[in-house]
């Protein structure tokens, strides 16, 4: 939630600069999957007030503690909130598939037959994909692995992108069209799921704790209390909870650490031709066929990246401290609207800021 309002609040400042007349492709993964959709299509207004009466059980509703190990942490409720407020969503890949802007949307493939090598990642565009399939696959990033069940998207089956492109900066600074790129990376607080539902649920259980199968399953309680004490994960869902923190964070540090080390090799490459071609001709009696000759060469390279010209970036990013809206284990703080419409603040002032910069460069 807090990602999504964000986002919102990035893309409704774009809209109201320069910048949105030039906007060709949207690459979103996750909540930005729902964003970008709604921005390709210039339905922004329709995501604000979307999310301004969104509820938390009507995203992710927790399952009753015994339907877990096989319905997972939650039920997935969003898909249907989305069809009942915003409308079909395969209707609106198929707005989107008629809009000239782009939509690219990122997922974890989760498929058992995904073979050896495979990256494991699934990328979706409006421009090749069935409106049917795009539909799936936005729903599929949006699904929080650490909470609900994977979901089919065509003949695969897939989750929340954010394991495998957290920041998808590599397909846009890949993409041989684009000349500037406009970013937004939320950073995560990443709440701990910790023991206090399940202190809440013993207190309950211990009332028959002379039942056999409940005394046993009162002191697994306690002993998954003791570990959240001592800052060990108290129970499964907690655990994967660190481990998409590890993943998402560092493959967001990847993307982002790749996209400045081309930056870096096309600003040295640059120099370096300056400094070759200097060279020739002050030390060549025909310099200047020299230096055509050198120029073919490097037009002629292929290195391991884009070599002949470089892509402007400017970044957002933006993380909610003590306004956060992240969800609990089985207990949710309340959704206010000012809470939010703060968040949707925030991310548009971090926007004008980075706006600001960049026109001044």
């Amino acid at each position: 939630m807090n990602g999504i309002l964000f986002e919102l609040g990035f893309l409704e400042r774009l809209r109201e600069s320069a910048l949105w007349p030039r906007v060709g492709w949207i690459f979103g993964t996750s909540a930005g999957a729902l964003s970008g959709s709604m921005a390709a299509v210039d339905r922004l207004d329709d995501l604000e007030r979307f999310l301004l009466a969104l509820r938390p059980e009507e995203t992710f509703r927790p399952n009753r503690l015994w339907r877990l190990p096989l319905l997972g942490l939650h039920e997935y409720a969003l898909p249907r909130t989305i069809a009942e407020r915003l409308g079909d969503l395969v209707e609106l890949a198929r707005t989107a598939a008629a809009s000239p802007i782009e939509l690219v949307v990122i997922a974890t493939d989760l498929t058992n037959d995904a073979h050896e090598g495979s990256p494991y990642e699934l990328v979706y565009s409006s421009r090749s994909t069935r409106p049917e399939t795009l539909a799936e696959a936005v729903l599929a990033s949006a699904a929080i692995s650490a909470l609900v069940l994977p979901l089919r998207v065509g003949d695969r089956i897939a989750t929340d992108g954010s394991w495998v492109r957290n920041y998808p900066l590599g397909h846009a600074y890949d993409h041989p069209e684009v000349g500037l790129i406009a970013a937004f990376r939320y950073e995560p607080r990443y709440p701990s799921l910790g023991a206090d539902g399940l202190a809440s649920f013993r207190r309950r259980l211990e009332r028959f704790g002379r039942v056999p199968p409940l005394k046993a399953f009162v002191s697994d309680l306690r002993e998954a209390e003791e570990r959240s004490r001592r800052g060990e994960p108290a129970h499964l869902a907690e655990m994967i909870v660190r481990l998409a923190r590890v993943a998402i964070s560092q493959n967001t540090r990847v993307e982002e650490r790749l996209a400045d080390d081309k930056d870096r090799s096309l600003d040295e490459l640059a120099a370096l031709r300056q400094d070759v071609e200097a060279l020739v001709r002050a030390h060549t009696n025909d310099g200047d066929a020299l230096v055509d000759a050198l120029r073919e060469r490097f037009a002629a390279a292929r290195f391991p990246f884009r070599h002949d010209r470089h892509v402007p970036r400017l970044t957002v990013t933006a993380t909610a401290g003590e306004l956060s809206l992240e969800p609990g284990f089985r207990s949710q703080r309340p959704w206010t609207e000012d809470a939010k419409r703060a968040l949707i603040a925030r991310g548009y002032e971090a926007t004008a800021a980075e706006l600001a910069k960049f026109s001044a460069i």
